[in-house]
């Protein structure tokens, strides 16, 4: 389902006090009275789509104006993706967009209920419609726009040598750049290369081991404090089991003490099964004790004073921490770090095998790019060719008989992302004029028609989903006006047509006719928007046709316009 505009509603605009506008799937027209407010209906239409601003548009008495549109999306289409990534909300499809503009000329918008910055609407509308009016003929004037259209009108053809130069342009870029890093940079990679080769040789001379650091530092505060640590541990000990030097009688040593407490509750253990229990804990804690007495006697007995050792301890200690105060936190992130620099001293040192070998699949990208990009052009040109014989051919049933549009391409200097060619759309007014840019070669009417052309034969092809077209018939009645009428019905097809005319012969070919009707009061002048029924559309086709839409002739002229645009459809 492509996205389309449902329903506008426009307030204070003009002489439009308050419309709504409820649109079909299909091919739309706009009439109205001169005066009415036909033109406002576009002008809203930009407004909603991030137009310009102008507070001379507001209707006298109003302090703004506000357009409001309801759009039918795709759940998860590209549409979809994009309002949700700016914040905005889409309910059961429907996504509605708001813009007020104050007499002071401050402009405001609202996208899925968020506000949003004006330009955002503008972003949003390349994926949404194309207005083509006598003011506003931007979209396809743009040289990328113009390019994109001419490839998806090359079509199949087009798609697998393009995708072949998009994937061998990605590497030529990444190459490219690779390159012009290994060469610019030369000096920076070497001095690079020289402090990593001075750290991994200081990093070798020292050969740190993983945790060594640690190691050696509590060793050291072993060392530094033998006599206090073995001073300890003796005074400890004869706490425990007492000093063998003195006399036995009267000793107070806690092995002692615990044995004096256990004989004193053994002997009276068999009267109290819980005095038993104390008992059985008593003779733990002498077993305990004695082990740790042991202990101490023999960790007393292996520490000595090295100083030595010592200072071997402290000068490999010092080396350690220089490594780590340059390279890392500990032993162990040195040795990481000797890993790392000495993978990116291989990478530098190779620099010169390196260069060689991207310089060669440079070389050869270059010369792949050089045939895809002319494989590319081969195909646009023939499909410009045909592009424009078409467009032309639609121009002479446009009443344009001796107009011509030709795709100009041209090679720019270097490759780019769609390869070397700059495509520009051209229009000769007459035969003996040069092809121009089409915002030269034709009026305002004119470019209308060429539009309405080139749209016509880009339909189906281009992606977007509604089409605007204001004075597209200026200058024109008749057969031509038909022809303008059969093929704004054809474009109706594959796209949303929203379309303001003056001319009945382009209005019978809608598929829904609204009319913008005015009503006098006093010196306001209001206008309102009606959608109308077969009956309503034979009366305002009358009128279109002979300004009577009571007279019999305008009527049986009318009914004939509408079955002849209902025969064609």
């Amino acid at each position: 389902m492509r996205p389309r505009v449902e329903e506008v509603r426009i307030q204070g605009l003009g002489v439009i006090d308050e419309a709504v506008l409820e649109l079909s799937p299909g091919f739309n027209v706009v009439t109205g009275e001169t005066g009415a407010g036909k033109t406002m209906v576009v002008t809203g239409l930009g407004l909603l789509f991030g137009g310009r601003a102008d507070p001379s548009r507001i209707r006298p008495g109003a302090d703004k104006a506000t357009v409001e549109g309801t759009l039918v999306i795709e759940s998860g289409g590209r549409v979809f993706q994009q309002v949700e990534d700016l914040g905005g909300e889409v309910e059961d499809g429907e996504l509605i967009i708001s813009r007020t503009v104050s007499a002071e000329g401050r402009s405001r918008a609202w996208l899925g209920g968020r506000t949003v910055p004006v330009g955002t609407l503008t972003y949003l509308a390349d994926d949404l419609v194309a207005v083509h009016g006598q003011m506003d003929q931007q979209r396809l004037l743009q040289p990328a726009r113009q390019r994109a259209a001419l490839d998806r009108y090359a079509g199949d053809e087009l798609v697998k040598p393009m995708r072949a130069y998009e994937q061998a342009y990605k590497r030529h870029k990444q190459v490219g750049a690779l390159l012009q890093e290994l060469t610019t940079r030369a000096r920076e990679r070497a001095q690079e290369a020289d402090m990593l080769r001075f750290g991994l040789e200081e990093v070798e001379k020292v050969d740190p081991k993983p945790g060594e650091d640690t190691d050696l530092r509590g060793e050291e505060e072993r060392l530094s404090h033998a006599d206090a640590l073995r001073s300890a541990a003796t005074s400890a000990h004869t706490a425990l089991l007492g000093d063998p030097m003195e006399a036995t009688g009267g000793t107070h040593d806690v092995i002692s003490l615990l044995g004096e407490a256990r004989s004193a509750v053994e002997a009276v253990r068999d009267f109290d099964e819980q005095l038993a229990g104390v008992a059985d804990r008593l003779a733990e804690a002498g077993y305990l004790i004695s082990d740790v007495a042991t202990d101490l006697a023999a960790y007393a007995e292996s520490i000595e004073s090295d100083p030595a050792r010592l200072a071997a301890v402290q000068e490999r200690r010092a080396l350690l921490s220089g490594l780590i105060r340059k390279y890392a936190e500990d032993s162990a992130g040195v040795l990481a770090w000797a890993q790392q620099s000495a993978a990116r001293l291989a990478e530098l040192e190779g620099d010169d095998d390196r260069i060689e070998e991207l310089t060669h699949e440079h070389d050869e990208l270059t010369t792949r790019l050089t045939d895809l990009a002319a494989e590319l052009t081969r195909v646009r040109t023939a499909a410009a060719e045909r592009f424009g014989q078409a467009v032309t051919e639609e121009l002479t049933a446009l009443a344009m008989p001796h107009a011509r549009v030709v795709v100009q391409l041209t090679q720019a200097a270097e490759f780019g992302p769609e390869g070397v060619d700059e495509v520009e759309l051209r229009m000769a007014a007459h035969p003996a004029a040069p092809p121009l840019p089409l915002n030269k070669g034709a009026s305002g009417g004119e470019l209308s028609r060429v539009m309405l052309a080139i749209e016509v034969v880009f339909a189906g092809a281009d992606p977007v989903p509604t089409f605007v077209f204001d004075e597209v018939d200026a200058g024109v009645g008749g057969k031509a006006a038909v022809e303008i009428g059969r093929r704004l019905a054809r474009l109706a097809r594959t796209a949303q047509v929203i379309v303001v005319t003056h001319l009945p012969q382009v209005a019978a070919f809608a598929h829904q006719h609204l009319v913008v009707e005015k009503a006098s009061d006093g010196s306001v002048v209001r206008s309102g928007v009606l959608a109308l029924n077969h009956e309503g559309r034979v009366r305002e086709l009358s009128r279109m046709l002979a300004g009577m839409e009571d007279s019999e002739l305008g009527r049986a002229h009318a009914e004939e316009l509408l079955g002849l645009a209902a025969a064609d459809r």
